[in-house]
């Protein structure tokens, strides 16, 4: 039952994972998490590129609040653990993921986009966490990956006073990286995939993996993992065939 929520497809190297729940917004529902999950894990062999998208008006409107209402702390806790571990996957699983935002991204789902590496809107998205105005805190990762983008401050700010926060001012703060026409987010996601394909694999691994990590650690225990995540990378075959390609094309010149 839980394959209609969750649509994927292939192509070449490029996996797109659409969450199809449209007529709640794409809601998060616990089965919708479910095959997102199960979605992440059956990954096809040799995927470069992730992209996650949304059918619909809209990404995703958040938490799924019908079933929020019965639980105990401990289940609460234990809910809030499980989307924990299941965007940890997106967003440390060494394969770079590119979302396309439009409507809604309020909630769960501002927690879920801050999950993927590079992020596109349309001018009609919006971001909000309106937690603190259903009486609630964030429980799917928000206090680290919105609070690390914006700034604890003002993601404090907004989960106080509710404010909708639109497309152009997102993309100042870092919750987008692109803001492109509407209907066109899809389209400059595929684009954007594309290219970060054809990067080298290793390379592309240790970016989406080595990068936040980095960031959690001190300078120096930085700076040594830096250098050996350098050492893995630029020491393998392909990317020494790269180098030498690239130094051939300068010793030719410019082409005239």
């Amino acid at each position: 039952m839980t394959e209609s929520l969750v649509k994927t497809s292939l192509d070449d190297s490029i996996y797109t994972i659409t969450l199809a729940r449209p007529e709640k917004r794409n809601a998060v529902s616990d089965r919708l998490l479910g095959a997102l999950e199960q979605a992440l894990i059956a990954t096809p062999e040799g995927t470069r590129v992730i992209i996650l998208a949304a059918e619909g008006k809209h990404f995703c409107a958040g938490l799924d609040l019908t079933e929020h209402q019965n639980r105990d702390p401990f289940g609460v806790m234990q809910h809030s653990q499980g989307w924990h571990r299941i965007f940890d996957r997106l967003q440390n699983g060494g394969i770079p993921v590119v979302s396309a935002m439009q409507g809604a991204v309020i909630g769960g789902g501002l927690e879920l986009a801050t999950a993927t590496h590079v992020r596109v809107a349309e001018p009609n998205t919006i971001y909000q966490l309106p937690e603190g105005r259903h009486g609630i805190f964030v429980g799917g990762g928000a206090s680290v990956r919105v609070a690390n983008l914006i700034g604890p401050g003002r993601m404090c700010e907004m989960m106080l006073t509710g404010r909708i926060m639109e497309a152009d001012e997102g993309q100042r703060l870092g919750l987008s990286h692109y803001v492109v026409g509407e209907g066109e987010c899809l389209d400059k996601a595929r684009q954007l995939a594309e290219r970060i394909a054809e990067n080298a694999p290793m390379a592309n691994w240790a970016m989406v993996s080595a990068i936040s990590r980095i960031d959690n650690m001190s300078s120096d225990d930085g700076l040594f993992v830096e250098s050996l995540t350098a050492a893995l990378t630029q020491t393998s075959p392909e990317v020494a065939e790269r180098i030498g390609e690239f130094l051939e094309r300068k010793g030719k010149g410019p082409r005239i």
